[in-house]
Formats: structure tokens, C-alpha cells, sequence
């Protein structure tokens, strides 16, 4: 619904103004405003060539100086990622060990028991593939030592990769 004209008007009229005292030379009435300001002598508004050309630089600048660090970004974070699941992975491992006696015989016992929700993913190779290290049972062994060696399951865990690492080394080695 639409508000009749003559609110409009009070509202525009109660307005408070900008310039003086707000009374005119008498003090009966609001200053008469000037329709159009007086143009500005002198420079115009905008930008000159040369300051466009220094912010131009400086972002030039800037860019050449963050395009090489976010080169390696993905790589450090897969490295992280893969740091991280191999440090989870050895401490479920670990803890398997204490409370079992005893080493997983595979990643998916870690899953049936409880210690990983589930087998993470090696991100360098995007799959769940991880070599495990299991102790060789060598014939110098007596029969005690062997089948107690036999039944230690998985004591370690590496990355299934053999890509080389930011720092050089393998992943593989990690």
C-alpha cells in the first residue's frame, strides 16, 4: 500500500541538514541549496598511468613470490597425510601389541578388533595398499623361538610408494 505524498514530504522536510546552522541569514528557514556544486578545478577524479603502473608492479611482485611456495602446497600436504596415517597405524600396532601380547597378523585384524575404524589410504598411491614388515623366521632359531617368531604377525608399516619425498628420501623408507 502506498503512503499518500504528503507523508513523503514531511520526512523529506524533517531531514536534518548538512550545511550551517541550518537557518538562513533572517533565521526563518533552511540555507537555499545550489543545484549543481561548482566544478572542481584542477585534477579529476581517477587514477594517473604511473600509480596504475606501480600497483601493477607490486602485485607482479608478490605473485612471483607466491607462485613457487604453492607449487609444493599438495605435495607437503600428502606428505603430511602420509606421516600422519603411518604414525596412527604404528600406534595401533603398538597398542595391539600391549593389551594382546602378541602383533597383528594383518591390518584387517586392527579393523575386527577395534583399534582402526578401518584400513586408511596411503595418499602418495591413493589406494590401501601398505607394505608391512613381518620378521623372517631364520633356521638358527630353536623350536620356542621360531614358532613365537611364526605367530609375532605385522611389526612395522611403510608406504607402498617408491616415489621420492620433498626432502629426497622415499617414501617407501619413511
Amino acid at each position: 500500500m502506498k503512503r499518500p505524498i504528503i507523508l513523503r514530504l514531511r520526512r523529506l522536510s524533517q531531514r536534518p541538514q548538512r550545511l550551517g546552522s541550518g537557518l538562513g541569514a533572517r533565521g526563518s528557514g533552511p540555507e537555499p541549496r545550489t543545484p549543481n556544486p561548482a566544478p572542481r578545478v584542477g585534477r579529476a577524479g581517477g587514477f594517473t598511468l604511473i600509480e596504475l603502473m606501480v600497483v601493477m608492479a607490486i602485485i607482479g611482485i608478490l605473485a612471483t613470490i607466491a607462485v613457487p611456495a604453492m607449487r609444493t602446497a599438495p605435495i607437503r600436504a600428502r606428505e603430511s597425510a602420509l606421516r600422519e596415517d603411518l604414525y596412527q597405524l604404528r600406534s595401533c600396532i603398538d597398542q595391539f601389541h600391549a593389551d594382546r601380547d602378541r602383533y597383528p597378523a594383518s591390518l584387517e585384524e586392527l579393523v575386527s578388533m577395534g583399534y582402526l575404524r578401518q584400513i586408511p589410504i596411503d595418499p602418495t598411491t591413493r589406494a590401501p595398499n601398505w607394505v608391512t614388515d613381518i620378521p623372517d623366521v631364520t633356521g638358527d632359531e630353536t623350536e620356542r623361538e621360531s614358532e613365537a617368531a611364526a605367530g609375532q604377525g605385522i611389526v612395522d608399516v611403510h608406504s607402498a610408494s617408491d616415489d621420492a619425498a620433498l626432502d629426497g628420501t622415499r617414501y617407501s623408507d619413511w
